[in-house]
């Protein structure tokens, strides 16, 4: 217990011990009403009467003093009086101080080697620096080094521990309350290493607009994930997800849209069936300056690189941020995916305008687990992403990104986590179809402006000049996007998100109709009804669906609720 009683004086702003009188001296500590003279500093064996400065013993003080410290105001054991920087052998207190300091060893001192004696004091902070030096001297006599103790200290300490038995038997109770509670916990915790971390999405949802309406119904879909999330030092983390649900996109534009106007919550369900995967199993670590991603399965780029998305990107297709795939990401982070090993690798010291400054490389294979033809985590489908970062003080935050992709057999382009395991992400068909194996080139530039804490701004802007090994395989397309955030809009913790920019796009392809851009707007406003549940109402608009004029406008409606724990 006294180890925890020392961390609670560790947390005090002015750890007064230097009042406790020890080593034939007896003083108390200076308040605005108190004053004490150099004159009765020496050879005092008595204690000044200590104010009462707050004489309501009630929890809520103890919870007060407590936090105090938490803003980098932990303190550690010192050994020498000299070992603080704003004490000098003028200070009236010196003597006294030092004693506790070098002879008895209860009182510590700030980060920055001050002691911050001069700061006001309370009767919990003296009744903690009272309880850490009562604990050292009941160590010494334990040890057989009574005679360090001398009896004028054992009775000046007997006194002070009359005086502030209240304040004492307050802080040890919640001391015990708190071992109890930490006993409870380990007897009966999952594990040692790992921590459940899970996220149910209901979403309600239908799709509005001529032929899309009648192509659709109202429908109540789900996704559930549950991360296992292990350390094994304290500083990595290995993800081992599992996912199950039934969300599925819906058919805009007689079915020739391909992946617009798709919801985060309906990727990644697999077969929609509500069977349950693993959906991924990753592993990173700090190795030196660089942090180090290893994927076995289901990994994205998104998930070690910045998307600078900041309110509408939610930990990968997550329930908290924007409705759509197309808003809660750069399209250039949904080409490939799987398994593979990605570094971070800070550039620099930072400072200056450009800080924080870094550079991301990694490498995902599509299926790095088939040893067949063309397959595996070399020779199949590929993706290898080259991105630097930048910051511009604490309010802006640039990246370039470089993909290049490679896919063994067709499909599709921005295939990453696609619907139900099969199909596109995001984008039309124009910019997604591969019709045989093919190469990809892909560049994107990304920035979020946070002009105040009430205000985001963030966009991409991506290009993609994909070569395929087939006759009139070839093509570029193009996407970009425009979001604004108000965050804590109403109530700490809500968002209010606006995005609107044109999903992928490819023209003048052979074989496909519609040279029209597909723009898309959306509107969601996230209410945090808790801190485990909040509830999405929002609307995806989008214009000339399949890039097709001719095709009706869609409006997509839902209600999505995300409980988290």
């Amino acid at each position: 217990m006294s180890n925890l009683l020392w961390k609670s004086l560790v947390v005090s702003p002015a750890v007064l011990g230097a009042t406790l009188l020890v080593s034939a001296t007896a003083i108390a500590a200076p308040s605005a009403t108190t004053q004490v003279s150099p004159a009765k500093q020496t050879g005092v064996t008595e204690v000044a009467q200590q104010p009462e400065v707050l004489a309501q013993t009630t929890i809520d003080q103890v919870n007060r003093y407590s936090n105090e410290g938490n803003q980098n105001n932990s303190q550690s054991q010192v050994t020498s009086v000299s070992q603080f920087s704003d004490v000098q052998p003028t200070d009236w207190a010196f003597q006294a101080l030092q004693s506790l300091v070098e002879r008895y060893g209860c009182i510590a001192g700030y980060p920055n080697a001050t002691y911050r004696g001069n700061r006001a004091l309370t009767r919990y902070e003296f009744a903690a620096g009272l309880n850490a030096c009562l604990d050292r001297v009941n160590e010494l006599i334990a040890t057989a080094t009574a005679d360090l103790v001398t009896k004028q200290d054992l009775a000046t300490l007997q006194r002070l521990q009359e005086e502030f038995s209240a304040e004492l038997a307050t802080l040890r109770g919640r001391v015990d309350s708190l071992e109890a509670r930490t006993a409870e916990l380990e007897a009966h915790q999952f594990s040692t290493t790992t921590k459940l971390v899970g996220e149910a999405i209901f979403g309600v949802t239908d799709a509005f607009g001529g032929t899309n309406g009648n192509n659709n119904n109202t429908v109540f879909q789900d996704r559930v994930r549950l991360d296992l999330q292990t350390s094994f030092t304290g500083r990595d983390v290995l993800h081992t997800r599992l996912a199950a649900g039934n969300a599925q996109a819906f058919t805009l534009a007689n079915g020739n849209a391909g992946a617009e106007g798709t919801q985060t919550f309906q990727i990644g369900t697999g077969n929609g069936g509500n069977s349950v995967s693993i959906d991924r199993l990753t592993y990173e670590v700090p190795i030196g300056p660089a942090n180090v991603y290893i994927a076995a399965s289901g990994g994205q780029h998104s998930q070690y690189a910045a998307v600078n998305n900041p309110y509408f990107f939610d930990k990968t297709d997550g329930g908290n941020g924007a409705l759509s795939t197309f808003a809660s990401e750069s399209p250039i982070y949904r080409i490939g995916g799987g398994a593979g090993i990605a570094l971070n690798v800070p550039l620099g010291k930072g400072g200056g305008i450009l800080g924080n400054s870094s550079i991301t490389a990694g490498y995902l294979a599509s299926n790095a687990n088939n040893p067949g033809l063309n397959q595996g985590l070399t020779n199949g489908s590929y993706a290898a992403l080259g991105q630097l970062n930048f910051s511009v003080g604490d309010r802006v935050a640039l990246a370039a990104t470089y993909v290049h992709g490679y896919n063994a057999g067709g499909g599709s382009l921005f295939n990453s986590t696609a619907v139900n395991g099969i199909g596109p992400a995001v984008g039309t068909n124009q910019a997604n179809t591969l019709l045989n194996a093919g190469s990809s080139n892909s560049y994107g530039v990304e920035a979020a402006f946070r002009p105040s804490d009430k205000l985001s701004v963030s966009g991409f802007v991506s290009y993609h000049q994909v070569t395929g090994f087939g006759a009139n395989d070839d093509f570029n397309a193009w996407s970009y996007g425009l979001g604004v955030a108000l965050p804590d809009l109403g109530k700490k913790g809500n968002v209010l998100g606006i995005f609107a920019g044109a999903e992928p796009y490819s023209f003048n392809r052979p074989g496909f109709v519609g040279n029209n851009v597909p723009y898309h707007f959306e509107g969601f406003y996230k209410y945090r009804v808790s801190d485990n549940i909040s509830i999405t109402p929002g609307v995806i608009w989008l214009t000339s669906p399949g890039q097709n004029s001719n095709n009706d406008d869609a409006i997509i409606g839902t209600l999505r609720t995300t409980f988290t724990f």
